[in-house]
């Protein structure tokens, strides 16, 4: 009988959390708090060291079993938090696990940040070769598929451009490209496809088809596009706030996930920690609001509603330039998404307030979506949670049927609306 080729056993991963009061800290406020008061500093370590300052410790994983045969297809999905990365991050060897042994019978490519292993200074052409490398191709492999690449990614005309000029999709492209044609045994694939747009996901997944099929390469895939899991996915592995709660058939998975579906209009984002950005502006909170201005759970198709979503500055200074944008997804598949700058509006923010999208009525059918957000500050990323910070319910079981919209839940949905914004 054949071995797996992927065996998990008993795998727990352990962190330890210090907290922090107050605001975001740069470097040089640690350094300038250090030589106002270095015995404090001294102090604090000797307390650190001799155990009087106690650190949280948080299990991120525990208790993980699961065995993997060759070829397989298998999807990881979860909740925010739930340590779906930090598995693949475990598996792909970036990080050791607390306890427990994994045992992998190939070798092993992974696709889990924007840009791990590219040198921002190199060229496209530059870091082919270096991405190569360091996942494990000869130079001699690496120039026989070099074009492949290219042609993929679809990055000819800026292949000498240094890559520290690209778009993050531009990032995705290349990356996934070198990784997929390296010819891993097992692949390794994080939501970063997320940050592709949706013609370039959809090239991604029959590529990853087709690795599987033609040559019985092994992928695991972490999602929130239960649309993209089901279509490429036999089998699925839930996981809840680190432990595994189900492994079975993706339909009977994806089903389970849904009943897990926290039933709140407003999710907490202050202790989130799965965000990327430079960490000028935190976003805290979503909230669905109703013509009145009152804060609900749902709203119907016809219905003016207010998606507003509450915000922190970690700078003293004001924050200009500011361009937030907001994703409606169904079942993680992305239906629409609205940036304040294609509007033709940024906002100055203070302290913190609220980012408002007002819209008359919002054409959806009855059913749960997800709320996605992204804020980006003088062209540069600022917060990104990644996944859902919210939920939008639309409910018209109180209206004619005449008045609910005639059009599928998962065709693309064009939102109008104004932006609006408030300080305090």
């Amino acid at each position: 009988m054949e071995k797996p080729i992927i065996e998990v056993k008993n795998i727990g991963k352990r962190y330890k959390i210090t907290h922090q009061a107050g605001k975001y800290l740069a470097l040089r406020d640690v350094i300038a708090n250090i030589l106002k008061k270095p015995f404090s500093f001294i102090a604090d370590k000797a307390m650190s060291a001799t155990g009087f300052k106690k650190k949280e410790e948080f299990w991120a994983l525990r208790g993980v079993n699961f065995n993997i045969k060759k070829g397989e297809v298998v999807g990881i999905i979860g909740h925010n938090g739930a340590g779906k990365s930090t598995l693949l991050k475990i598996l792909s060897q970036i990080t050791p696990p607390t306890e427990g042994e994994i045992i992998l019978r190939g070798t092993v490519g992974s696709l889990l940040e924007v840009g791990t292993g590219f040198h921002p200074e190199l060229s496209g052409r530059e870091n082919i070769f270096l991405n190569g490398a360091i996942l494990g191709m000869h130079r001699r492999e690496i120039a026989s598929k070099f074009d492949q690449i290219v042609e993929f990614a679809g990055i000819e005309k800026f292949l000498d451009t240094p890559v520290k000029f690209y778009s993050s999709g531009m990032y995705v492209r290349l990356a996934f490209s070198v990784a997929a044609h390296m010819e891993p045994d097992i692949l390794l694939v994080d939501e970063v496809l997320a940050v592709g747009d949706a013609e370039f996901q959809k090239k991604c997944l029959g590529k990853m088809d087709e690795i599987t099929k033609k040559d019985g390469r092994t992928i695991l895939f972490v999602s929130h596009n239960l649309a993209a899991i089901k279509q490429l996915c036999s089998r699925s592995i839930l996981l809840k706030n680190g432990n595994i709660e189900a492994i079975g058939p993706t339909p009977e998975i994806i089903e389970r996930y849904s009943s897990l579906t926290p039933q709140t209009e407003n999710i907490d984002l202050h202790s989130y920690t799965n965000r990327r950005g430079d960490g000028r502006i935190h976003l805290t909170s979503f909230q669905l609001q109703n013509s009145k201005g009152e804060n609900v759970s749902s709203v119907g198709s016809e219905e003016k509603a207010t998606l507003v979503f509450s915000y922190e500055c970690q700078t003293p200074e004001a924050i200009r330039g500011v361009d937030i944008g907001f994703s409606i997804s169904h079942n993680g598949a992305l239906l629409t998404s609205v940036y304040s700058s294609a509007r033709g509006t940024e906002f100055k923010c203070e302290k913190e307030g609220q980012f408002q999208f007002t819209i008359d009525r919002i054409p959806l059918l009855d059913g749960r979506y997800e709320i996605g957000a992204r804020v980006v500050a003088d062209g540069i990323e600022a917060d990104w949670p990644k996944g859902t910070i919210g939920f939008l319910d639309i409910d018209n079981t109180s209206r004619p049927h005449s008045q609910i919209p005639r059009h599928s839940s998962d065709s693309a949905v064009v939102l109008r609306g104004n932006w609006s914004h408030n300080s305090r």
